[in-house]
């Protein structure tokens, strides 16, 4: 993913202070830095990098005209003004970027070393594991659920056993001589039965796997974004604000899609026929939390559109070049005797100790060893896991079928009572 791709960008105005004027121009945020450019004619360029952000304000330019602070170390304040959709969607936006930056592990304030192909293999076998632990916690609540239905059914045969032995004394009665049988005096209490509510599951439905702070902005309304929380529970999402107050809640059953303009963007929703829709649309630094659990709870329900091919292009040193990309990952098994006898002998040894450098090293080697022996204990967990729920499954179709059946049979029965 390119980290020079603009998350957001506003139509904006910088003001320059060694001119003293304004220009207009464009006002992006990117994963690690601010940036504004403007006009073509204009030629004037702005770049702030969050990790040297000190503060992020909404103040006011002579008093009257409205603006965007962003203070730099070294004392250095940028103003941005003729913000829209307004000034508080854009200041609620880049604050969250900018104090997750902070209260995150943060980012090298100098341009990262290119990862060796160790590194890069760690990095992937990371996120697969993290992404199998999230796997691992969903298919743990379900099983959790499978147990729940399955305590309910015994207890449905259970009460059944002693209805059909009631029923069995109800049809023949020894113990009443008389013609009017005993319960026809009693028709309410029975009526009341009959409707008494179902006791609610347990609270393990509404146990929280994933949570983290959002920007929300209600239908993709770009003027209404306020800050908040998206929490993802086993039975659906709830979104919050910023006091942590309850906005909306989508059960698990009424999200009707899921739509991922980017990794840190995303809009859910929920169609109503003679309505109109629920839809939220969220933004946070740490989606990629979430997502990865979404993934797996919402399959058949989420998209990513097209917005989101911009954020998957590895940067290279000549953008947009395959060819350069091809040639990076060729270096290392490049053959020495491949290379062109005219090149200069100083460029000759650096090309030469980067072919005989060990693209792994032993530390990198028992490092993915110890992540892959992991990943793979977590994958027989799951796979046991999941034989056990299937097991579960079966016992489940087979309980339903007997309580369905007998339920079938003690109605004919007590139709014949009536």
């Amino acid at each position: 993913m390119s980290r020079d791709t603009p998350v957001r960008s506003w139509p904006a105005s910088y003001y320059v202070s060694r001119e003293k004027r304004w220009v207009s121009g464009t006002l992006s945020l990117s994963r690690t830095s601010v940036s504004f450019a403007s006009e073509p004619s204009r030629g004037v360029a702005a770049t702030v990098p969050l990790s040297h952000v000190v503060e992020v304000k909404m103040e006011s330019s002579s008093f009257i005209f409205g603006a965007l602070t962003v203070l730099e170390q070294g004392g250095v304040k940028h103003w941005f003004g003729s913000l829209r959709p307004c000034r508080a969607a854009v200041y609620h936006v880049v604050e969250h970027f900018w104090r997750e930056r902070l209260l995150g592990p943060g980012e090298a304030q100098v341009p990262p070393a290119p990862l060796s192909k160790g590194q890069e293999l760690i990095s992937l076998v990371s996120g697969a594991q993290r992404r199998l632990a999230d796997t691992g916690k969903v298919i743990n609540h379900q099983g959790e659920q499978f147990d729940n239905v399955m305590q309910g059914l015994d207890k449905i045969e259970s009460d059944l056993g002693v209805a059909d032995k009631l029923l069995s004394e109800l049809e023949s009665p020894p113990w009443w001589p008389f013609g009017k049988l005993p319960w026809r005096s009693q028709p309410e209490k029975a009526e009341a039965a009959a409707k008494a509510p179902c006791p609610k599951g347990s609270g393990k439905a509404h146990k929280v796997i994933s949570s983290i702070p959002v920007v929300v902005s209600r239908g993709g309304n770009p003027g209404e974004v306020k800050p908040g929380s998206l929490t993802v529970l086993v039975s659906g999402l709830e979104v919050r604000g910023a006091g942590g107050q309850l906005v909306h809640r989508f059960e698990r059953d009424e999200v009707d899609d899921i739509r991922v303009h980017s990794p840190y963007e995303l809009s859910v929703r929920q169609r109503f026929i003679g309505k109109p829709d629920v839809c939220y649309r969220l933004l946070s630094a740490k989606m990629g939390e979430a997502l990865a659990v979404l993934e797996v709870q919402y399959k058949k329900k989420v998209e990513f559109m097209s917005d989101y091919a911009a954020f998957q292009a590895t940067p290279t040193n000549t953008p947009g070049s395959a060819d350069s990309a091809a040639a990076f990952w060729a270096a290392g098994v490049a053959p020495v005797q491949g290379l062109d006898t005219e090149m200069p002998a100083g460029m000759l040894t650096q090309v030469q100790l980067h072919v005989l450098r060990p693209t792994v090293t032993e530390a990198e080697a028992q490092e993915l060893k110890q992540m892959l022996t992991q990943l793979k204990s977590l994958a027989l967990e799951a796979e046991t896991e999941l034989e056990r729920q299937d097991e579960t499954l079966d016992a489940l179709a087979s309980s339903s079928d007997r309580a369905t059946m007998t339920i079938d049979k003690h109605t004919r029965r007590m139709r014949k009572l009536l």
